[in-house]
């Protein structure tokens, strides 16, 4: 059975291209123009995913990221609010991802299989991961690089440790510093600077260039989709 994508947006032609756009690419696709018809869809058919806008004649959309996130229905929203302020509310609301309107359709379908993908891998918590030579044991607290190990602080690893336990997935600025810094210290975005340049000197080939720990502009930072698990990566 191909997997159900609820569309939440009030715009009949953003609507279409969505069901389109995912239809085409093997996904069944489900209607929503209010909050109200969203809530209903989401006890009716229990969506893999919801595409969300948040600018509803009902309801704030991120008054239903709650409710979404409370049913284990990934999130991704869908904004045409300028400003980072809306996605960093959406992020902390437990929204996974979020797109700026207008789209590329090719970029959002991929954003969906990254989703989808994280999804599936939570069935399942992933202990260890592999992107490119590093490779890190969550339950060890070890990292390693092309074999060699490399030696963090233990702020850097409970950073890296944050970033990479959920990978591909955007996490704000205030959500790192809550959880490795603690709540007092959500404000100091300089201490998160400051680690992120010290993990990426040490793991990234090229510092300047990273493709392991990804700024999101005024929003946060993504740690890249992992490699392929080895055989007894996961465990319950």
């Amino acid at each position: 059975m191909s997997d159900h994508i609820l569309i939440v947006d009030d715009e009949l032609p953003i609507r279409r291209l969505l069901r389109v756009s995912t239809e085409r690419s093997g996904y069944t696709a489900e209607e929503a123009a209010t909050a109200a018809t969203a809530l209903a869809e989401l006890h009716r058919s229990r969506p893999r995913l919801v595409l969300l806008d948040l600018g509803l004649p009902d309801r704030d959309g991120l008054e239903l990221i709650g409710p979404f996130r409370d049913k284990g229905v990934p999130i991704i929203v869908l904004t045409a609010r300028e400003g980072s302020g809306e996605k960093v509310a959406a992020l902390d609301l437990g929204a996974d991802d979020y797109v700026t309107k207008p789209f590329d359709s090719e970029e959002l379908l991929a954003r969906i299989r990254s989703c989808l993908r994280r999804a599936d891998r939570s069935a399942g918590v992933t202990r260890r991961v592999k992107a490119g030579p590093v490779e890190i044991d969550l339950d060890a607290h070890s990292v390693r690089k092309s074999g060699a190990e490399v030696k963090l602080t233990p702020k850097e690893f409970s950073l890296l440790a944050e970033l990479a336990g959920h990978p591909g997935k955007v996490l704000t600025h205030t959500h790192l510093l809550r959880e490795v810094w603690g709540p007092a210290h959500t404000d100091n975005v300089e201490y998160l600077r400051v680690t992120v340049r010290s993990l990426r000197k040490k793991l990234e080939d090229a510092p300047s260039n990273p493709t392991l720990i990804l700024n999101e502009p005024g929003v946060g930072y993504r740690f890249c989709e992992p490699s392929s698990p080895r055989s007894g990566a996961h465990s319950s």
